[in-house]
């Protein structure tokens, strides 16, 4: 039933583009450490750079579990299900880095994503994961759902932050400059955001 994929292309592409939604897993190298398990939506906000790298907008929250584990070593799932049409799951199994505002490649890597509004999200990262291992598996179970629209809730709350009252929120905030098992999260102060 599963397949393995040696690139991201065709079907593959086209699948991972148009699900309204996906998911993201990481997970400490401490055994007894915390798995974290995050949805990710708003269409737009993540992008198949090329056949073996995917990266994806990662924006203000109330923890950075993933940031975290990302820092600590790099490992990563990320999970799109089809919700309508023929059933599907196609999981990208990679090693991904977060990009921060002072880095110099922030500027191409944001450039993949033309049809969001980076200013009223709170921008913090944007995650790049290389894949190690590119599967699809059937999908049989997972139900029929309706997508709507993306709710506008996110965007109407961190639309009125600027840098710094964004750094003071996040400071405010106990799981973000250190994850749920202290390890070391978003870097704060963020560094500003760059002129477009």
């Amino acid at each position: 039933m599963g397949k393995t994929y040696e690139r991201i292309e065709g079907r593959l592409r086209s699948f991972i583009e148009d699900q309204p939604m996906f998911f993201t897993a990481t997970a400490p190298l401490s055994g007894d450490g915390t798995i974290n398990l995050s949805p990710k939506g708003l269409r737009g906000s993540w992008a198949v750079l090329d056949t073996h790298t995917v990266a994806y907008l990662d924006f203000a929250g109330s923890n950075a579990e993933t940031i975290a584990h990302l820092r600590e070593n790099g490992r990563i799932t990320l999970m799109w299900c089809a919700f309508a049409g023929p059933p599907n799951i196609v999981r990208v199994h990679g090693h991904g880095e977060p990009v921060f505002r002072d880095d110099p490649r922030w500027a191409q890597l944001a450039g993949h994503f033309p049809d969001i509004d980076t200013t009223v999200h709170g921008l913090r990262a944007i995650i790049v994961v290389r894949a190690d291992l590119i599967r699809d598996t059937c999908g049989y179970a997972v139900p029929f759902m309706t997508y709507d629209t993306d709710r506008d809730l996110h965007a109407r709350r961190f639309a009125r932050e600027d840098d710094a009252s964004l750094s003071d929120y996040f400071a405010g905030k106990e799981h973000v400059a250190r994850s749920i098992d202290g390890l070391p999260g978003l870097p704060l102060p963020l560094p500003p955001t760059p002129a477009p």
